[in-house]
């Protein structure tokens, strides 16, 4: 488990071009070393900025999309092609844009899919996809993702783990189905917190006064079953990513100079 690092941009703008450009950066990194790259994205509004930043990035075109795997860290389970799915969302910011490997677009399953109404089914399959693409050096049923990208609720959610919910006491699957959602849609689709540690980064992006009490405490040690976004951390880094007003309760301990 890595100790978290905090990088404080102006705006939620800029914390989003920033990341674009981290991201790129890292992904280049990751074919030079071994072929190909992993990320797991996110939705929301931080989320789905990133992608449009990238997508205008003339860095863009240093990646091979080809050899780029996606993921996500969790779904509203919506009809395909639902404008509120993370997927169609991903879609129309980034990746109907570059040239992508459609084998190597890992979605999950929608309300309309293959497993009809049933999330439960749609959480075991891709558990199931996740468990075949995973290598003896990964030691689980999980890859170790690149970078595996989130936002973070006013109460403290990540993917689709809200406090409290059976979701964040889950320890034994990687992926679950999520009811009775605070927030709609009611039912989700998520990768757990034990997935979600496999990446070898974890970066957890929010904007916003709304969200300084649940970064500030998930940095000074309150446990991931009343915060989930405490329990995301990365193998080798865990970077926070914040604007300046998500950052205002961040003790100074971790607050670096604005990016």
């Amino acid at each position: 488990m890595s100790n978290p690092q905090v990088v404080v941009h102006r705006d939620g703008d800029l914390l989003a071009a920033a990341a674009a450009a981290r991201l790129v950066t890292r992904m280049v990194d990751a074919q030079a070393a071994r072929g190909y790259a992993s990320v797991v994205l996110t939705g929301g509004r931080t989320g789905t900025a990133v992608l449009e930043h990238l997508n205008r990035n003339g860095a863009r075109d240093a990646v091979d999309w080809s050899r780029v795997d996606l993921y996500w860290g969790d779904e509203r389970f919506l009809p395909s092609g639902h404008p509120e799915r993370n997927e169609t969302q991903a879609r129309a910011a980034l990746l109907d844009h570059v040239a992508l490997d459609p084998s190597r677009v890992h979605v999950m399953e929608p309300s309309d899919g293959k497993f009809g109404d049933d999330p439960e089914a749609a959480a075991s399959a891709y558990a199931d996809l996740l468990a075949s693409v995973s290598r003896p050096e990964d030691h689980g049923d999980v890859p170790s993702f690149d970078v595996c990208m989130l936002g973070v609720g006013e109460e403290g959610h990540v993917a689709s783990v809200f406090p409290a919910s059976p979701a964040v006491y889950e320890k034994e699957r990687t992926v679950v189905a999520v009811r009775n959602c605070p927030k709609p849609p009611p039912t989700r689709v998520s990768l757990t917190l034990s997935s979600v540690r496999c990446a070898q980064e974890v970066w957890l992006m929010t904007t916003g006064e709304g969200k300084a009490a649940a970064v500030a405490m998930a940095l000074t040690g309150t446990g991931e079953v009343q915060l989930p976004a405490a329990g995301a951390t990365g193998r080798r880094r865990t970077l926070w990513l914040l604007d300046t007003a998500a950052a205002s309760k961040v003790p100074a301990l971790f607050k670096p100079p604005l990016a």
